[in-house]
């Protein structure tokens, strides 16, 4: 039997223009498993997340990231995504002129390392579409251009459904989005849930976990994980509040991270 991806995360530190914003991270994220990573504004939830993926000018400065026993502190982001690590962005890009088809056909075929014909990709693409209720008008459009909130993060999840990762990083993916949007959007990644993907789910607040149930609840406050527990601690932040977490823990006056 086939051990489960996993994504270890050590003492992580690290700094943004050389803030300190990461203070020492340990997270294990296994395939098959869902974990929601909760915190307020500024507790470095976000920087965690761009970190993992590699983007440029967020530099680790103590700790390690272990992706199915390797270390991917020098891995591009690219690299990370053919290992099978995927990050649905919080704030996704506008590509004008290229469309959303032959956009996730290129990036199926630099995360895959193979050809694949259109004819074959279409199938594989419709399968997921139908999957996720995504209309076929959509992929039709330029990526991102001139889409709602709602039908980014929609796009966020189709890509996540075409690219098939081990371990997902969603990113505030329920950031901006009504309340019927975010349904739609959670139902998404809630059929994409199963034995083959772990998901880290960077969120502020409960209500995506209405349509979400983690397995793993973490608190992140000032660039640490001060607290974990089951999906039931979800709902004790909905009650205290990060603030009352901090005094809980004797935390004492918020820093001010990203």
């Amino acid at each position: 039997m086939t051990e489960p991806a996993t994504l270890e995360i050590e003492g992580l530190e690290a700094t943004v223009e050389g803030k300190p914003i990461l203070r020492g991270i340990d997270l294990v994220v296994k395939q098959g498993e869902t974990h929601a990573l909760m915190g307020p504004n500024g507790s470095g939830k976000s920087t965690l997340a761009n970190v993992l993926m590699g983007r440029p000018g967020y530099r680790l400065t103590a700790g390690r990231v272990l992706f199915k026993g390797e270390d991917i502190a020098k891995l591009t982001a690219d690299q990370r995504a053919q290992r099978g690590l995927f990050l649905a962005m919080q704030y996704p890009v506008e590509i004008p002129g290229v469309s959303v088809v032959n956009f996730l056909r290129t990036a199926y075929q630099a995360v895959k390392g193979e050809q694949i014909s259109a004819l074959a990709f279409r199938k594989h693409m419709k399968g997921q579409m139908d999957r996720l209720g995504i209309e076929d008008a959509m992929v039709q459009r330029y990526v991102n251009q001139g889409f709602s909130g709602g039908e980014k993060k929609k796009n966020e999840i189709l890509q996540m459904a075409v690219l098939e990762p081990e371990i997902a990083v969603l990113d505030e993916t329920d950031s901006g989005l009504d309340i019927d949007s975010m349904k739609a959007v959670a139902g998404g990644v809630a059929q994409l849930i199963g034995p083959d993907l772990g998901i880290l789910l960077i969120t502020h607040y409960q209500r995506i976990l209405n349509y979400i149930t983690p397995d793993f609840v973490h608190v992140m406050i000032d660039g640490r994980i001060v607290k974990s527990g089951g999906k039931e601690l979800a709902h004790e932040l909905e009650e205290k509040g990060y603030e009352g977490v901090r005094k809980e823990l004797g935390l004492g006056e918020p820093d001010a991270a990203a």
